[in-house]
Order: structure tokens, then sequence, then C-alpha cells
């Protein structure tokens, strides 16, 4: 999705103002005059709506878009530790929690009951951010996670939000982490991050969380050993879901088997042991202990400053992902690398240069002095292997 009726104008602050005078179109209706500065101010101001156009334009991959969402991320970045300084001395009083598990554990329906639960018991408003996988073939996203939050999405306090991965690996989307600044700045104090899926790699959503949630079904056997290695020695809090009916022994003795697996890994953070605990979302069993043990972690970290040093390091981190998405983006508009890509692809694909010496070369092109003469298409394709 697009915007529209956004007037682009730069912001009246310290920042360089983007220089372009276009228009965002889009399917909803904007009123006509909104400077993106007031959708960064009705952001500020918790508006719901302006919060969704917001995300729709960190979102969108269009060049012009992300210059623009550069821009309102900065505004509202400023505004926001500018707040942190006086109020708060510095130190963040949001907290993030990332949500993973296997198909089937229950994800949405625990994120509703402790999302409810948080809002009648701690006054937090809590925002969702459900990730939904694309199709590999069509790119098309189902986005049902919040029609499965009936009860939460009505609430005034809460705001949920699916988006689609589109292509993105690790079980969340490039602009997760973006998204999570824009739910902060609208006064959401607890931002809840459903993964896509579970899995070895399915761990991206540890880079940008405070605390990250593990949710597993009682005696998930097989399942459950083969996401060990790349989740269970990242989880700070394991929740065994379902622990109700017939499936609460069964229930028991999965924690235990997680409890006892937590042994064998090294502990993440000096502060604080990996939990084992078991709930059930559906029947709202367990639900308090649950959020008290997040409660202590949370507080924990922000008592011993651990959530601000986790953040600047989760920041490093971004700042080269963010580089790596602009690298391969620029190299792939590159006049130059297009003009010898088509020469040099049908060579590759009959074997005859291989995979990476095509690479080395066409990365020799695009990192070429931009006034030195482009690279002779003729002279890679006359290029074969001895």
């Amino acid at each position: 999705k697009m915007l529209r009726g956004i007037g682009v104008h730069h912001f009246q602050s310290h920042h360089k103002p983007i220089q372009c005078n276009h228009r965002i179109r889009s399917y909803s209706s904007i009123p006509q005059g909104m400077t993106l500065q007031g959708l960064a101010d009705g952001v500020l101001a918790g508006d719901r709506s302006c919060l969704s156009r917001a995300i729709t334009l960190v979102e969108s991959s269009r060049d012009d878009h992300q210059l623009q969402s550069s821009e309102m991320l900065a505004y509202i970045n400023t505004k926001q530790k500018q707040k942190y300084q006086n109020v708060l001395t510095g130190k963040p009083s949001t907290f993030r929690i990332g949500i993973s598990g296997p198909p089937g554990a229950g994800k949405s329906t625990f994120i509703e009951t402790l999302g409810n639960h948080i809002i009648n018991t701690n006054g937090s408003k809590v925002a969702v951010l459900a990730i939904d996988p694309s199709s590999t073939r069509t790119g098309g996203s189902i986005l049902g996670d919040k029609t499965r939050m009936e009860e939460l999405s009505r609430h005034p306090n809460a705001y949920v939000r699916p988006s689609p991965t589109r292509g993105t690996l690790g079980g969340v989307t490039r602009s997760t982490s973006q998204a999570i600044t824009l739910c902060e700045a609208a006064g959401y104090e607890i931002t809840l991050v459903e993964t896509v899926g579970v899995g070895q790699s399915e761990t991206a959503v540890d880079d940008i969380t405070d605390m990250f949630l593990l949710l597993a079904s009682p005696a998930g056997g097989d399942e459950l050993q083969g996401i060990k290695k790349g989740i269970v020695e990242l989880a700070d809090f394991i929740i065994i879901n379902k622990a109700d009916g017939a499936l609460f022994p069964a229930a028991k003795r999965s924690a235990a088997d997680f409890q006892s697996a937590l042994k064998f890994l090294a502990p993440k953070r000096s502060h604080w042991a990996p939990m084992v605990g078991f709930c059930s979302a559906l029947e709202k069993l367990f639900i308090t202990e649950v959020w008290e043990t997040i409660d202590a972690f949370r507080q924990q970290c922000q008592e011993s400053g651990d959530i601000d040093l986790y953040r600047r390091h989760q920041r490093k981190k971004t700042l080269w992902q963010a580089i790596e998405e602009e690298t391969m983006a620029k190299f792939r508009r590159d006049p130059r690398v297009k003009r010898v890509l088509m020469d040099i692809l049908p060579m590759v694909e009959d074997e005859e240069i291989t995979p990476n010496m095509a690479a080395s070369k066409l990365l020799e092109i695009f990192f070429r002095d931009q006034n030195a003469n482009p690279w002779d298409g003729d002279t890679i394709v006359q290029t074969k292997l001895e």
C-alpha cells in the first residue's frame, strides 16, 4: 500500500530537508494538506491512523518513500530522545518482547491473552506486530493474525499490525525495527513481535527486542528437538502452552525436559538464567505467573541498564544490515551492472564461467569510480575459464 494526500515538505528541524515536491498516493484517504511532519506529529500524539500510515511508509520499497521515512524517523527520534532526557534521564521506559514458536503452538492466542492481561492488570498500552509469511510464488500474504486477535485488536489501548515478510529471512521483516520505533513514539510502552515461525534461522527477532520468548506445545517430540540448537540457546523464557485438560501432564514433562536441556547451554546474559514455565492461553491459566516472570526480567534489565546497552548493540547490527540492503538495492539498479548482466547470465547458465567469478566481475564494475569508463561488456563475454 502507498500513501495519498501527504504533501512532502521538509521538517523544520536541524535535519537536512528532502528535496521533493510530489505527493504520495494511497488507497486510503488522508486529509489534504497534511505534511510529512504532520504525519510524524500525529504519530507522536498517539493517532492510530497516522501510526498505520507511517508504518506503511517505512514498509514501502520505493526509493522516494524510503527517503521520506528516513526523514520522518529522524524527526521522531529527536523528539523521543528529548522526552527521555527530560523525563527519564535517558533510560528507556519501553519494553520489547519477541515471541517465536513452531506452527500450532498457539502464538496468536497466547499474544491476545497476554496482551489483554498486561493492559488490564498493568495499565500499559500494548502494540502487536504480527509477521506473516509471503508466498514465494505470488508474493502475497494472508495477514490473518489480526483476525485471530479479535478482542485485543478492538481494545482502545492496543494496536495490532500484521505485516508481510516479502522474502526477508529470519522471522521478521526488514522494517520491523522501524515499526517498533513508531509504536513506541505513539505511546505504546510494550511491543510484542510475533515471528513467522520457528527454526534455526528464525532468530532475527532477538536482534530487535529486549526479551525473547519461545512458545512450545506439550510433547513436541522430534519437532522441538530440531529447533533447540538455533532457538533455545537464545530464549530468555520458554513457555509450554496448552497446559490444560489431558495435556497438562505432558506440558509439565515438556517443561522439565527443557529445563534439563538448558543446563547444557551457556547463559546468554550474566544477570538472568533462562526460565521455563507453562500456561494455557485458551483457558487463561497461569498467565499471571507468565507475566510476573516477564516483568521480573524487565525490572532487572532496567535497573542494571542492560536494556540500553543491548539496544546500542542492536543499533550497530541494524546499521550493517541497512548497509547491506542499500548496497544490494543500488547494485541491482546500476545501469552498468544491468547491461553486463544480460551478457554474463547465459555464460553462468552454460557453465562457461563460475558464479563466483561472474560475481567478482560485476562487483568490480559496480565499485569502480563513477568517473571512469564503464567496464566493456564485450570483455566480460570473452572471458572464459581455461
